[in-house]
């Protein structure tokens, strides 16, 4: 509704208390409003007297504001005829009032959002907080056991005296020490055999697969992967135009007979062996042998995540495929994220010599190396002992952890989830029944702050009974009677009977 003296200046809110200056808020807020197009192209503004009076301003104020107003060309002042806003702002549409436009993207894009998983999205943040004391997420680690006085310390020693090599961009491939240490790393624990110019650093795991996807894959290239399998490294392939061969999992491990009926030519195949995830299952030394027979026959390539391997409590780990490869057709993926922790965004790749250099390419013109600091921290932490160690007290913690969770979990649940304990890695499968919904059952939980992942998520083809994904790793042994009793709670409130 316009006064006498112009449109009234509705939606002006002054804060008195604030360091900014009444004349720039004023500024600020009047061209706002003509940018989102509440105040169009040629309407007069009421005059300075009667803001005055509204908005309990000075003249000088509202004049200082006019002015830069004016400069800028927001304003256009007319000689006896008052101020108006500039005329190349008519017809430009309210920004409230106007339906938003999508985005133009790239076909990439376009695939990305179009296969983005609610698995990671739909997730409060809240689950993701190491304190959360109803979360049963996979994948974290005992965020209360990390050394940390010693990490501290290691830090520390290279933040005293920074280099300039600490300070740059870093080795394309990643720092030295940190790619020796993996190298003398791999070989004792994973029998590879391989030169430290075979090894890439990156950060994590996803940036690995990205692109591994990148190089390796064209359009409609066949990719086997393991079904269930990983989400993201799904995803990953499945963006750059990769199409998805689900395998089934046996108790060998991933089906390559299926893959070799349905789709023999594939051009990737990706598995988790040492610990199939999210199942558990390890791949057989005949299975893992006929999968490297495929790809050294063929123009394929196998994608070995290793995923979970250094947390094994029963026997020891069979050797790596990238250990049992001749043909030099397997690609190691390695990660500290559970070892260490997640967001120090730190994985590593062993390449076939063929592919290191396409891969470095593409890697320099996606990212640097990662922060060098935490690279030359880590490689400390390797070096003088303390990586072994971790791993040797988190493997009898992680054992402790997931005995006494089974006991709670079968104790109070013992009528609604079927458990039990797991050879390696960092969470259990709690089997539902027959006719449960376990996507549903994750959502209700989840509204009632209890967080764990429904089997379904991971499968591409719907095989398997219904589970929920419990992890167990940060769960303290004190803690697992009344988190176990939580759960219930919530379950019974979701209608379900235990």
């Amino acid at each position: 509704m316009k006064s006498p003296g112009g449109m009234l200046l509705t939606g002006i809110e002054l804060d008195r208390t604030s360091s900014v200056p009444l004349y720039r808020q004023l500024y600020l807020q009047v061209r706002k409003q003509i940018l989102a197009g509440r105040l169009p192209g040629g309407t007069r503004l009421p005059s300075t007297r009667t803001l005055c009076k509204e908005l309990e301003l000075s003249r000088i104020t509202i004049l200082n504001a006019f002015d830069e107003l004016t400069a800028e060309g927001f304003l256009a002042p007319r000689t006896g005829a008052g101020t108006y806003v500039g005329s190349e702002w008519e017809g430009r549409d309210s920004a409230a009032d106007a339906p938003p436009k999508p985005p133009r993207l790239s076909s990439l894009g376009q695939s990305v959002l179009s296969l983005r998983s609610e698995h990671f999205g739909g997730v409060s943040y809240a689950a993701w907080d190491p304190e959360c004391p109803t979360s049963f997420l996979p994948s974290h680690p005992a965020y209360d056991a990390f050394p940390m006085p010693v990490w501290r310390r290691l830090m520390n020693r290279h933040l005293r005296q920074p280099t300039k090599p600490l300070l740059g961009y870093g080795e394309l491939k990643g720092l030295l020490r940190l790619r020796e240490a993996i190298v003398e790393y791999v070989f004792d624990a994973r029998g590879i055999e391989c030169s430290v110019d075979q090894v890439v650093i990156v950060s994590g795991a996803q940036q690995a697969f990205n692109i591994l996807g990148m190089m390796l894959l064209d359009a409609q290239d066949g990719v086997w992967m393991e079904d269930p399998g990983h989400i993201a490294a799904r995803i990953a392939f499945q963006a750059q135009g990769g199409r998805l061969v689900p395998l089934r999992i046996d108790d060998q491990g991933l089906d390559v007979q299926q893959g070799l009926r349905e789709c023999p030519e594939a051009r990737l195949a990706f598995t988790t062996p040492s610990r199939q995830h999210p199942l558990g299952t390890t791949m057989s030394y005949a299975r893992r042998q006929e999968l490297i027979e495929w790809a050294g026959r063929g123009h394929g390539w196998i994608v070995e995540d290793d995923c979970d391997s250094e947390f094994r409590y029963v026997g020891r780990p069979l050797p790596a495929l990238f250990a049992m490869d001749q043909w030099q057709k397997v690609i190691y993926v390695g990660t500290f994220s559970k070892v260490l922790y997640p967001s120090l965004r730190l994985g590593y790749v062993i390449l076939p010599e063929a592919l290191v250099e396409p891969f470095c390419a593409i890697r320099a013109v996606m990212d640097r190396s990662p922060s060098t600091l935490h690279q030359a921290t880590t490689a400390d932490f390797m070096e003088e002992g303390h990586f072994l160690g971790h791993i040797r007290r988190m493997r009898a913690l992680y054992q402790a952890r997931q005995e006494r969770l089974v006991e709670q979990l079968r104790g109070q649940l013992g009528g609604f989830l079927e458990v039990a304990p797991v050879a390696a890695g960092l969470h259990l499968i709690g089997w539902l029944g027959e006719k449960v919904d376990d996507d549903a059952v994750a959502q209700g939980l989840a509204r009632q702050q209890i967080y764990t992942y429904a089997l379904g998520d991971y499968c591409l083809r719907r095989y398997l009974p219904p589970g929920l994904l419990i992890g167990f790793a940060g769960t303290p042994e004190e803690q697992a009677g009344e988190k176990v009793e939580a759960l219930a709670r919530a379950l019974e409130r979701l209608g379900h009977r235990l």
